[in-house]
C-alpha cells in the first residue's frame, strides 16, 4: 500500500490503524528500513496481544531478514520484555503495540542495542524516508546474498530473573495484591515475575485479549481503575497495581482503594535506588512531576535532574548523566541497571518490597512522599496557544515572587505553588498541571489559570 506516513510515524513511534493507514506489506517496508538504518545483522522481535499483531511482526521479520539480519522472535511480551531481550542479547529491537489505543490500532516501538531509543532525531526519521519512497514504488536494494535466519526463543523466564535480581523480595511480609491487566500483557508476564513470592495474588482481566472486553487499558484515566478499586476495597487487599496494554506501565492503588500519584511512586522509588547505591546518585524527573520527587532525591543524597516531558528526553538524560533512576507523571520508570529503559514491572516490585518489609499500610507508607495537591493534567482547546501563553506571563509578570522558566512550555512558581502551561504538538490545546501545598491554593491557582486562557 501507499501509506500517508505522516500520520503514521509519530515522535517515538509508528502507530495506526490496521489495516486503513498500514498492514502487513508496510510493515515488512518497515523491517528492511529498520535493518538499513540500523546497520544490524540480527535484531529481536516481540509482540502484544493484539489480534494483528502476529501478522504484522511476522512480515516486519521477513523484511529485515530478507536484508541479511538475523531474526529473533520471542512471541508474546511486554514492552519492558522486548526491551530486556535487546539489552540482555544486545540486539535492536521491535516490540509490535499500539499500547492503551483501542483494539484497532497498532504499531512498532523500535530500540538500537541496549535498548537505546529510536525516535524521530535518532533513525525513526531515516527509517520513514526509506519505508515513504520504497511504498511509493522507489527501488528497493536487492536481496541480501544470504538473507538471514529467522529462529524463536522464549525470554519470558530470563526477564523475571533479572528483575528480581535488582529487589531483594525474600523477607517481606505475605501481601494480598489484586492485580489488573487489562487484558493486556501484564497478564502474560505477572504470573512468571510473581511466581514463588509470598503474595496473595488476585487477578484481574488476566485473559489476553486485544479487543480490550472489559475497560482500555490505560490506568492513567481514572475511569479505567475503578474495578480494580473496587475489588482491592472488596478483598480487604494490601495494595492493588494496574498494568496498561503493553506492560510498560504500572499505577498503584493503595488499601483505601485510592490511586497512589505516580510522583510519590516516583520519589518512593528513588529513595530506594539510592540507598541501594550507597546515598548517591542522579534521578531524573519531568517538570510537572511534583515538587515532593526533588525534595525527597536530596534528603536521600541524590542529585535530581529535572527534564521535559517525554521519554525520549527521560532517556537521553539518563543516559548523558548516568542516572540510577527516572520517573514521569504518566507512571513511566526508567532504571539504569535496566538499560535506562521503562519497566512498570520492576517498579511495581519495588512497592511491593517496600511495603512488605516494614508493618505500616501502603497509604501511611507513601504518605510521606505525596506532599502537595496536585490538580492532574487539565487539556483547554485554544485558538491560539502563543497568545494564550503570553496573555498568562502578562499578568503574572506584574505580580511580586514569580519565577517564569521555558523549559517545556511555561512553568509560573511562586513560594507555595506552581504551573506549567504547555502546548500540545499535535492537537490545538494547552496541558496545565498545578501543585500547591494545599487544595484552596491549587484550586484558585487552576481556576485563574484556566479563566485566563478560557476567556
Amino acid at each position: 500500500m501507499v501509506a500517508d506516513l505522516s500520520q503514521l510515524v509519530k515522535a517515538y513511534d509508528v502507530r495506526g490503524v490496521v489495516p486503513d493507514q498500514w498492514d502487513e506489506s508496510l510493515a515488512e517496508l518497515f523491517g528492511s528500513a529498520f535493518v538499513q538504518v540500523t546497520a544490524a545483522d540480527a535484531i529481536v522481535i516481540g509482540h502484544d496481544m493484539r489480534p494483528t499483531s502476529p501478522a504484522l511482526s511476522a512480515a516486519f521479520a521477513r523484511g529485515a531478514a530478507a536484508r541479511g539480519a538475523d531474526v529473533t522472535l520471542i512471541g508474546l511480551c511486554s514492552t519492558d520484555q522486548l526491551y530486556y531481550a535487546s539489552g540482555a542479547l544486545d540486539l535492536p529491537g521491535a516490540m509490535f503495540t499500539a499500547s492503551h489505543n483501542p483494539a484497532q490500532y497498532n504499531g512498532i516501538k523500535m530500540c538500537q542495542a541496549g535498548a537505546a531509543p529510536v525516535g524521530q532525531d535518532t533513525g525513526l526519521a531515516e527509517i520513514r524516508t526509506l519505508v515513504e519512497q520504497w511504498s511509493e514504488g522507489a527501488p528497493r536494494p536487492g536481496a541480501a546474498t544470504t538473507p538471514g535466519t529467522i529462529t524463536e526463543r522464549d525470554t519470558l523466564t530470563d526477564y523475571a530473573s533479572h528483575l528480581l535480581g535488582l529487589v531483594d523480595l525474600t523477607a517481606i511480609r505475605p501481601l494480598k495484591v489484586v492485580v489488573d491487566a487489562g487484558n493486556g500483557m501484564g497478564g502474560h508476564t505477572v504470573p512468571t515475575v510473581f511466581d514463588g513470592l509470598p503474595l496473595d495474588l488476585v487477578p484481574m482481566y488476566f485473559e489476553l485479549d486485544g479487543t480490550f472486553p472489559h475497560h482500555e487499558a490505560n490506568p492513567l484515566d481514572p475511569k479505567n481503575i475503578v474495578d480494580l478499586q473496587a475489588r482491592v476495597l472488596a478483598e480487604g487487599a494490601d495494595l492493588g497495581l494496574a498494568f496498561d496494554g503493553d506492560a510498560d506501565r504500572c499505577f498503584v492503588v493503595d488499601e483505601r482503594g485510592a490511586g497512589v500519584s505516580p510522583s510519590a511512586i516516583t520519589a518512593l522509588v528513588a529513595a530506594r535506588e539510592l540507598a541501594r547505591n550507597g546515598g548517591e546518585g542522579i534521578v531524573i524527573h519531568n517538570l510537572i512531576t511534583s515538587s515532593s520527587v526533588p525534595e525527597v532525591v536530596r534528603e536521600n543524597g541524590g542529585t535530581p535532574v529535572r527534564t521535559r516531558v517525554g521519554h525520549s528526553f527521560i532517556k537521553a538524560e539518563m543516559a548523558e548523566h548516568g542516572a540510577i533512576f527516572g520517573g514521569e507523571h504518566s507512571a513511566h520508570y526508567y532504571f539504569r541497571d535496566f538499560w535506562n529503559a521503562d519497566t512498570g514491572m520492576l517498579a511495581a516490585l519495588h512497592v511491593l518490597a517496600a511495603l512488605g518489609n516494614q508493618q505500616k499500610p501502603l497509604s501511611e507508607l507513601v504518605a510521606e512522599y505525596d506532599r502537595y495537591t496536585g490538580s492532574g493534567e487539565i487539556n483547554s482547546t485554544v485558538a491560539d496557544q502563543t497568545a494564550s501563553l503570553t496573555k498568562v506571563r502578562t499578568v503574572y509578570g506584574t505580580r511580586d515572587n514569580i519565577t517564569f522558566d521555558d523549559l517545556d512550555g511555561l512553568t509560573v512558581t511562586a513560594p507555595d505553588w506552581w504551573f506549567n502551561l504547555r502546548a500540545s504538538n499535535t492537537e490545538p490545546l494547552l496541558r496545565l498541571n498545578v501543585e500547591a501545598k494545599n487544595e484552596k491554593t491549587m484550586t484558585e491557582v487552576r481556576d485563574e489559570v484556566l479563566t485566563l486562557i478560557r476567556g
